[in-house]
């Protein structure tokens, strides 16, 4: 009987316990806690810093007047060469025979001339006595400037001949270096097809391929400093000279041509060298890498927003650049928006959100609760 009390009193316990549980409410669901940033538009200027090299103001492109085949080469990329000085020669065997073949030309019309000069001679003495007519006379006459026209034609053809001969030897045409070739002993090449490429001695270009969205505006007439890729501390100081205007349709880049005043040691034709130059300041938003997230639906950038109820969305932008440790944001934002710096990983949009103080200030610096 003490047994089925005991057993009765403890169903009764339990029963009463589960009735006040089920009488207890839910616990608050707690919300996410970020931290913000009221972004603030500002001034931007993009620093670019490009990769390019010296080249020579005046660059030519050496080639032979006559076609032939190539017997001789005197030079080598690298090479300094003089004025005057011969780079290459031809096979001179044709343009030989052209020469031995007026000269043979300038021979028989010189006697053509000596004849019908001497037959004029006499039809000159003949006429005043009356030994021969007005029309023989004549005839002599025009036979003699005939043939000293041809002979002058012989002379002008061998005089060519000559020069044509002359240019079987290629040669410089102002001191500087070969910086390219493009033809070998044996090969046989056209009249005006490039030999070797010369850089005259003189002035000097810092030369770089700039794509055409940096050049939006015209480049500043300002001072730009050249430094050596290898040694930074070897600097030279220039002005943009010119800038092609076609785009280069391998690169889809344009020629910035930086005209150097002076040439320090160490920077010499051919050196590598850097430059780095400040852009037009554009209206834009800084924020830090970790605002940065993005569009599910479609991969592009976006930040988190909390806004006036408290609630995240998200929000697209237009990314300009990309930093070290930041992004400039250049569309997308207008100013006094709370963008969530820290905490956005698990965000969906239209969820409650918690605005948290960062613990210390010098950790979050622009970061506003």
């Amino acid at each position: 009987m003490g047994g089925l009390t005991s057993t009765f009193i403890c169903g009764l316990a339990l029963l009463t316990l589960l009735s006040g549980c089920g009488q207890e409410k839910p616990a608050p669901k707690e919300h996410s806690r970020v931290f913000v940033q009221t972004v603030q538009p500002g001034d931007f200027a993009a620093a670019v810093t490009l990769t390019g090299d010296i080249q020579a103001r005046v660059q030519t492109d050496l080639s032979f007047r006559v076609g032939g085949k190539i017997v001789q080469r005197m030079v080598d990329v690298g090479d300094r060469v003089t004025a005057n000085q011969v780079l290459a020669k031809l096979d001179p065997k044709d343009l030989q025979t052209n020469v031995n073949s007026a000269q043979a030309q300038v021979v028989a019309e010189q006697a053509r001339v000596k004849q019908t000069a001497a037959a004029f001679v006499r039809q000159e003495k003949l006429l005043p006595k009356g030994y021969t007519s007005r029309s023989e006379y004549d005839s002599a006459q025009a036979a003699l400037r005939s043939s000293q026209s041809a002979l002058a034609a012989a002379q002008a053809q061998l005089a060519n001949a000559r020069e044509q001969l002359g240019y079987t030897a290629l040669v410089a045409d102002a001191p500087g270096v070969i910086t390219a070739r493009q033809a070998e002993v044996g090969q046989v090449v056209q009249a005006t097809v490039p030999i070797f490429s010369l850089a005259r001695d003189g002035a000097r270009d810092a030369v770089f391929n700039v794509y055409e969205a940096l050049l939006m505006e015209p480049p500043a007439d300002l001072p730009i400093t050249v430094s050596l890729l290898d040694k930074p501390t070897v600097k030279a100081v220039g002005r943009v000279r010119e800038v092609t205007p076609a785009v280069a349709t391998n690169s889809g880049t344009v020629q910035v041509k930086i005209a150097l005043d002076d040439l320090p040691k160490g920077m010499q034709l051919g050196s590598v060298v850097s430059a780095t130059a400040n852009g037009p300041a554009k209206r834009s938003i800084e924020l830090p890498w970790a605002a940065l997230t993005k569009d599910l639906k479609e991969p592009k950038p976006a930040v988190w927003l909390v806004d006036a109820d408290g609630k995240a969305q998200l929000h697209r932008v237009t990314v300009a650049r990309y930093l070290t440790g930041k992004v400039i944001i250049s569309d997308g934002l207008e100013g006094g928006e709370k963008v969530v710096v820290a905490g956005g990983q698990l965000l969906h949009p239209g969820m409650q959100v918690e605005i948290a103080q960062p613990p210390d200030p010098a950790q979050a610096k622009g970061v506003q609760p």
